[in-house]
């Protein structure tokens, strides 16, 4: 782990996507954070100790999700399959398939396996795999503002986690989508899937893969940034902020299916500049607290105690 000496910051930013405005200034407290996602052998250690069944290894009980067809009750998670060629990017069921039997110990589908993947970071993690790791290892998961601070790595205001161009000289610091998605990956950072953690420099708190490879989960229920006042004259500025409530974190356009949603951050290998550039420290994504796939992942904190 890494220790975060606390500070104010810049949150958030105006030059991307409508859900990460407005900046705003806030101040978060010291942290100790993992320097790299937890992987497939430390998680592998976790449920070796405990016997812990990840979500994506239990069958959905239909009881939990009506109108559900009774051929789905089963365990699995959603995979991302490349396309053959083009398709409307306003339907992500285009690249998206729920797969049987494909949870962390087979990420790739039901018929892989870890052989070569230990040192990458575990995927198919739901919100509640994360939090049990995080309990059992002795730490926390951190809060949106805690991980985007972490993830400046000192940069305050930069657009990307090692500055303001997304690949400088043609060099690759992060792991994400390279040419048209979802059709064609140029691999020019080497990978098509996940990667293995330091594969890439550290940021400037030497801090591996805050940016692409995979999201990450928060603890804090999604919903639209607010800025918070101050009395007048006050000369402070917001501590440790926090989300929004679980009930404005639903999905408005889904009133059938009210189910939480967390905020990820960090984007993923999945990230492309033609399609979702996420791959930056004040992206910010909502993700129903039981859906897992395999482009999502988490890191834990330990947080200073009160003095």
């Amino acid at each position: 782990m890494r220790f975060i000496e606390g500070g104010a910051f810049a949150m958030g930013s105006e030059r991307f996507y409508p859900e990460e405005a407005p900046v705003r200034q806030v101040r978060v407290d010291s942290f100790w954070i993992d320097e790299t996602p937890v992987t497939n052998r430390q998680f592998a250690e976790f449920v070796d100790a405990t016997g812990y069944h990840s979500f994506a290894e239990i069958a959905p009980d239909p009881k939990d999700y009506p109108g559900m067809p009774q051929e789905m009750a089963r365990a699995g998670s959603l995979l991302f399959q490349r396309t053959a060629m083009p398709v409307d990017l306003g339907d992500f069921s285009q690249w998206w398939h729920f797969s049987f039997g494909t949870d962390w110990r087979h990420p790739h589908g039901p018929d892989s396996n870890l052989d070569e993947l230990w040192d990458h970071p575990v995927v198919h993690m739901v919100f509640q795999d994360a939090q049990a790791y995080a309990k059992w290892a002795g730490k926390a998961l951190p809060t949106e503002a805690e991980w985007e601070f972490a993830a400046r790595g000192g940069l305050d205001g930069a657009d990307y986690a090692w500055g303001d161009e997304l690949a400088p000289g043609g060099a690759m610091f992060a792991n994400y989508w390279q040419g048209m998605f979802p059709y064609s990956n140029l691999l020019e950072d080497g990978y098509e899937r996940t990667s293995p953690v330091r594969s890439y420099a550290p940021n400037g708190y030497g801090l591996y893969d805050m940016i692409g490879n995979v999201w990450e989960w928060t603890t804090d229920w999604f919903a639209q940034p607010r800025v918070e006042r101050k009395a007048k004259g006050s000369c402070c500025i917001p501590s440790n902020p926090r989300g929004g409530t679980r009930r404005e974190s639903l999905d408005p356009a889904m009133p059938h299916a009210p189910i939480a949603r967390k905020v990820l951050k960090g984007g993923s290998h999945l990230c492309a500049p033609s399609y979702c550039q996420r791959y930056r420290p004040a992206a910010r994504h909502p993700q129903a607290v039981d859906s897992s796939t395999s482009h999502i992942g988490f890191r834990c904190i330990i947080r200073e105690p009160e003095r």
